[in-house]
This record gives C-alpha cells, sequence and structure tokens, in this order.
C-alpha cells in the first residue's frame, strides 16, 4: 500500500504528525511499514522535521540517502587529509577524485549563498538516531560508482564534455543559479551537480537518478529485516522513483545492487590505439625503408620533439619539478603505444613523490581549488593540475607530430 500524504487523494492529516507539512510516502512491504520523508538538500525546514520525526519515537531504524564516503565528508572534515594522492594516481582514480572535488566545490558555494550545509539534514538524520540508539543505514550507492558507471554510458566526447564541466565546476564561483536550487528544493545533491549534463544526456540521467532510486530501494528491503517501522531520509526527487520500486521489484536485493555495481570493462577492440601505433611504427619503418637511415631518422626525432615537447610543456605550464617535467618528456612519445605509459598519470607519480602535499594542503583543497591562484598554490591540486596539463599537452603532440610525419610520408 502507497499513500501520499501530501493529499492528492484528498485524506486528512493530523496537524500534530511531525510530517504533516513535508513530502512523504507510506510503503507497506512483508510486514515492513516504510515511510519515504523527502527532503530538501538546502531547507532548515527539513533539517527541522527529519529531528522531530525520529524524537517522536515511531521508528526502530532509520535510512539516509548517504554512502560511507558522502558520510565521512560530512561528519569528518579531516578525512581528505588523510587520502593517498599517489595511490590515486596509481590506481587511474584521478578523474574520481576530480569529480569528488567538484562535488564539494559545489557544495561550499552553496553553503556560502544560502547558509545551509547541503545534506545537512541527511547528517541531522544519523545524528539524531545515532543519539536514540536506533540502527542507521547507508542506502545510497557510492559516488565513484555512480560516476564511473555514467561516464561508461557516454562516448569519448561526451566523456571529454563532462570532465571539462567538472574542472569548471572547480574553478567556478559564480553564484549558483535559481534553477539549481529549485532542483535542490526538490530534488537531489548529485542531480544539482551534475544536472547540467544530465539534463541533455538519457544516459547520465539513467545513471545518476533512475539507478539510484532501484539501488536504494535494495538496500531498503535489507534494512527492513527484524524490524517494523523505517524512516528513510531521502531527496524530495527520489521519492516517487523510490515508492515504485520499493512495492513493485520482485529481484533479491543482493542481485539489483550487483547489478547496479558493475562497471563493464570495455570489451570493444581499442583499434584507435592499434591504428595509431601501427601508424608511427609503421611510418618510422617507412622512412628508413624508402629513405633510408637520415630520413628514418628525422622521423623518429620528429615525433618526439613533437609530443615531448609539447607534453613537457604542458607539466611546466602546471608549474611541474624539473623532474615531472623531464619525465613528462620521456613518456609523451610512448604515451599513444601503451596506456600504461600514459604522461599524465606518470609526470603526477613523479610530482607527488618529489613534492609531496601535505596536510594543510589538503585542509586548504576544497577552498584552493575555487581559484586559478590556488591551483598552482595547493600542492596537490598542482599534482592534478600536473597530470591534466601534461595528458593535454600529450594529446596535442600526438596530433601535430602525426600530421607532420604523414606530411613527411606523403610529400
Amino acid at each position: 500500500m502507497t499513500d501520499d500524504t501530501i493529499n492528492p487523494t484528498g485524506s486528512p492529516v493530523a496537524p500534530s504528525d511531525p510530517l504533516h507539512d513535508q513530502p512523504h510516502r507510506v510503503v507497506e512491504r512483508d510486514g515492513v511499514r516504510y515511510t519515504l520523508l523527502g527532503t530538501a538538500h538546502v531547507s532548515q525546514a527539513s533539517i527541522d522535521a527529519v529531528r522531530a520525526a525520529i524524537d517522536s519515537g515511531a521508528y526502530d531504524a532509520v535510512a539516509v540517502e548517504l554512502d560511507a564516503g558522502r558520510l565521512q565528508s560530512l561528519t569528518d572534515p579531516d578525512a581528505l587529509s588523510r587520502l593517498d594522492i599517489v595511490k590515486v594516481l596509481r590506481e587511474g582514480k584521478t578523474h574520481l577524485f576530480a569529480a569528488n572535488l567538484a562535488l564539494a566545490a559545489y557544495q561550499r558555494r552553496l553553503a556560502e549563498q544560502l547558509g545551509v550545509e547541503p545534506g545537512a539534514e541527511l547528517k541531522a538524520a544519523v545524528h539524531e538516531a545515532r543519539a536514540r540508539g536506533l540502527p542507521v543505514h547507508l542506502i545510497d550507492r557510492e559516488v565513484g560508482l555512480t560516476f564511473r558507471r555514467a561516464m561508461q554510458r557516454l562516448g569519448w566526447w561526451g566523456r571529454a564534455k563532462t570532465s571539462a564541466g567538472i574542472l569548471l565546476a572547480m574553478v567556478g564561483d559564480e553564484e549558483i543559479g535559481e534553477d539549481d536550487i529549485e532542483k535542490l528544493k526538490g530534488g537531489d545533491v548529485l542531480e544539482s551537480s551534475f544536472g547540467e549534463f544530465a539534463a541533455h544526456s538519457p544516459a547520465l540521467y539513467e545513471s545518476v537518478i533512475a539507478e539510484r532510486d532501484r539501488y536504494m530501494a535494495a538496500n531498503l528491503r535489507d534494512a527492513g529485516h527484524g524490524v517494523r517501522e523505517v524512516l528513510a531520509v531521502v531527496g524530495a526527487g527520489h521519492l516517487a522513483g523510490l515508492a515504485r520500486h520499493l512495492q513493485e521489484d520482485t529481484a533479491p536485493p543482493q542481485v539489483v545492487r550487483d547489478e547496479l555495481e558493475t562497471v563493464k570493462e570495455r570489451k570493444s577492440f581499442p583499434w584507435f590505439t592499434l591504428a595509431l601505433s601501427v601508424f608511427v611504427i609503421g611510418g618510422f619503418a617507412w622512412g628508413f625503408w624508402q629513405g633510408g637511415l637520415d630520413v628514418g631518422s628525422d622521423l623518429i626525432v620528429q615525433w618526439v620533439l613533437a609530443t615531448g615537447l609539447l607534453g613537457a610543456l604542458g607539466c611546466a605550464i602546471a608549474g611541474g619539478h624539473p623532474l615531472s617535467i623531464l619525465a613528462a618528456f620521456v613518456a609523451s612519445p610512448l604515451t599513444p603505444l601503451h596506456p600504461a605509459l600514459a604522461s599524465g598519470t606518470i609526470s603526477g607519480l613523479v610530482e607527488a613523490t618529489l613534492r609531496k602535499p601535505t596536510y594543510a594542503d589538503f585542509m586548504a583543497l576544497r577552498d584552493d581549488v575555487q581559484t586559478v591562484k590556488g591551483w598552482w598554490r595547493n600542492g596537490v591540486a598542482r599534482v592534478l593540475l600536473n597530470f591534466f596539463l601534461t595528458s593535454l599537452g600529450t594529446a596535442i603532440g600526438v596530433w601535430t607530430g602525426g600530421l607532420s610525419m604523414l606530411g613527411r610520408l606523403l610529400g
């Protein structure tokens, strides 16, 4: 049974109910009654409603639209300082780290503009539940998984646009628009943060919103084991989808989670990488065969200088250490031949090793990435800048060197 208590059916609601003026739905399933409280992530009224509902003593367990990482960022400001930036680079999670920074920067601007910390009602729900000794269930999917599943649905152009948007989100300091604030009043912080892309991409919408409704519904079904009354605190934009899945889904929760946590490896053959490798190596071979040692050697030098110098230039613009610049120069000509030789990763690792970011860098990171100067001043941001600008310089060098080689071979 599902009841809308913002009265679409005209049924009366008791004014004494702490949720009487808040968007919520009630779903009963398998002997458990789930009260889904829809909150606005920037509303003091939502914070007050959450506290009143839990303090009423009507619930046996509380579930919140958070994952462990987001809860830690809300409750432990020093968590970022314990991050191992070298590990992030080695595991290829630089883009995910940047996405989390963009989300943090967006939330910081919201807090400064509106005077309410985004997600404060979720933090209040956890605090109040723990104070009363109630079980707390984190039902949302980890942000990194959501981002990775979203990105795997996009083509290279979509990934490029989204990555560029993430970078702009980190350095932007403009006020949050009214449209985005309205989304937060009735929706979801991730949807608002990445809404500009999701609005124009069904693939992103599916990963950022629709999949999470199913995921949270599956976790709620597990949260209902052994209890009678569960309060779920979620963004108001999730109410309809979450209620529908909670009532209708029949697959076991673990099956749903396994499906929605899977990040499929790219099965398509890397034709572009193979073609580029064949072109570069074949061009060298053709030069030696047709023009002898002089032509072949010239082509190799031309390729090394085009890719190496531009990769090194990107690293230098990022303020890289001289040895990081040298690493970028050496790795850039080899980058197109194998992903493990990516110049941005290699120069970033050298930079992070030689100039290990300090505790102060991590603590100031969220503020520093919102200004252009801050990117060069902050040790963590400088490593990221090194990664992105070295990769960009190498990419430009590959196209420049490739076109130059092609002209030489055809000339």
